[in-house]
């Protein structure tokens, strides 16, 4: 697996996998079950830094929100899955509530792409996320946000069946216990990503608008 790959600015998106404030505010429905490894990891901080470095270095950056729950979605449902189920039951990012906001520190600028809600983990399934991009001839994906073995590796994963090259940046997403952070970034990535980095060396080699860097060692 790569640790070092270079970066086009002009065919690179970065994907900010569920910016909702149930995800990340302290009062989120889900808060308290990532809140120990987010903390630890510092994940808002090296999440605002990818952010700017990207935005500064002319990415195309894409919003990728939770799908807003609703209380009759499961009706008539044949094969909900646990996921399906447990974010059903807690209504997670509901539609019209605070924790489906996204979190203001995320807030979509001018340009950046808005993608339709994402119903399971993969942020690619039944979305309008692939055409955009190859529309617009990008065919790398940098990933950050929630959570790290789950929307992130699914959508990681669909990225990579559809022929996109993946980056994780492993400080920029959280899970549920550290457990699930070295089974997604130390035993799962290196089966499918093309590279795993750290928020300071993705920052550094985005630079302040360069179309190509070199990641450094």
């Amino acid at each position: 697996m790569n640790t070092n790959p270079a970066i086009d600015a002009s065919r690179t998106a970065l994907f900010f996998v569920n910016p909702d404030n149930d995800f990340l505010a302290e009062d989120g429905k889900l808060w308290p079950m990532v809140a120990e490894v987010t903390q630890r990891v510092g994940v808002l901080k090296d999440l605002r830094r990818v952010c700017a470095s990207a935005r500064a270095s002319g990415l195309q950056v894409v919003i990728v929100p939770h799908h807003r729950a609703r209380p009759t979605d499961l009706a008539g449902w044949d094969h909900p899955t646990p996921y399906h189920l447990g974010g059903h039951a807690a209504q997670v990012c509901a539609e019209g509530s605070p924790g489906g906001d996204l979190h203001p520190d995320f807030a979509p600028q001018p340009g950046e792409l808005v993608c339709t809600e994402h119903w399971c983990s993969s942020s690619f399934a039944n979305t309008n996320r692939d055409t955009p991009l190859k529309q617009h001839g990008i065919t790398r994906v940098i990933l950050v946000g929630l959570i790290a073995n789950a929307c992130i590796e699914s959508t990681a994963r669909y990225a990579v069946e559809l022929g996109y090259q993946v980056t994780l940046v492993r400080d920029a997403t959280a899970a549920t216990s550290e457990a699930a952070m070295h089974a997604a970034h130390d035993i799962n990535a290196p089966t499918y990503a093309h590279a795993v980095v750290t928020t300071a060396k993705l920052v550094s080699a985005l630079g302040t608008g360069r179309q190509q860097k070199e990641m450094p060692a």
